[in-house]
């Protein structure tokens, strides 16, 4: 139970950095109290991950471990890509976020428990849930994914709305791929049980090398258009 606890506090932990629940804990936390706001967070994701291990225990049950690895591989490759580009409040979250209703607690709630029905995190906690302890995964997600929303309450209140997240976007698209790729090196070569880890290493590094090299030539485009803009 325990590791199941630990891997899906770390995992969820990650796949909330940046992600669209933290831009709405942040505006959240500039409108109510901060017990209110966290309160609602963790009753919402009490009750989705609850359902989400559900899922992904029953799930697990009939389906083999190696195509558990495999299916789970690509379901973090997609969540790594979904992280890299990005969360952005629409108009209508924008709206909840700053409405003032009668119960502050039942607004945040509602909020999220809408905003986390078919979201990255409560896709990760089912596919977590069908190789691990239920109730590790159930525990582990949920304080993951509450732990990361405080941290974007703190910033909120004190910090305001300026958050520099491209790093942390960055950094959370290189770990999904690093999981990705040791989960599906597990799963087509079980026997060996090292092909995983070095796989999702690489994969890692190889991930970062990209996001580095895409960053610095966007960059020299945007300094080479700069002159030609300021041109008569």
């Amino acid at each position: 139970m325990w590791s199941a606890l630990v891997l899906s506090f770390a995992v969820v932990f990650v796949a909330e950095l940046g992600d669209k629940s933290q831009l709405m804990a942040m505006t959240f936390a500039l409108r109510y109290r901060w017990w209110v706001v966290l309160s609602g967070i963790l009753f919402a994701t009490t009750a989705v991950h609850l359902v989400s291990v559900a899922v992904g225990h029953y799930l697990g049950v009939a389906i083999p471990a190696t195509a558990i690895s495999i299916v789970g591989g690509i379901a973090f490759l997609i969540f790594g890509a979904w992280t890299l580009r990005g969360d952005s409040l629409d108009d209508d979250e924008q709206s909840k976020a700053g409405r003032v209703a009668r119960s502050a607690f039942l607004a945040v709630t509602s909020a999220f428990f809408l905003a986390e029905l078919g979201d990255k995190t409560m896709l990760a906690t089912i596919t977590l849930a069908t190789d691990n302890n239920w109730a590790g995964v159930w525990i582990g997600s949920t304080v993951g994914m509450v732990a990361a929303d405080a941290l974007a309450i703190v910033i909120g209140a004190v910090f305001g709305r300026h958050l520099p997240d491209n790093a942390i976007r960055y950094g959370a698209s290189a770990l999904f791929f690093g999981f990705g790729a040791w989960m599906l090196g597990d799963g087509l070569f079980p026997a060996t049980g090292v092909v995983g880890p070095i796989a999702g290493a690489v994969a890692m590094l190889l991930s970062v090398a990209a996001m580095v090299v895409v960053r610095r030539r966007a960059r020299r485009v945007t300094e080479d258009e700069a002159p030609a803009l300021m041109r008569p």
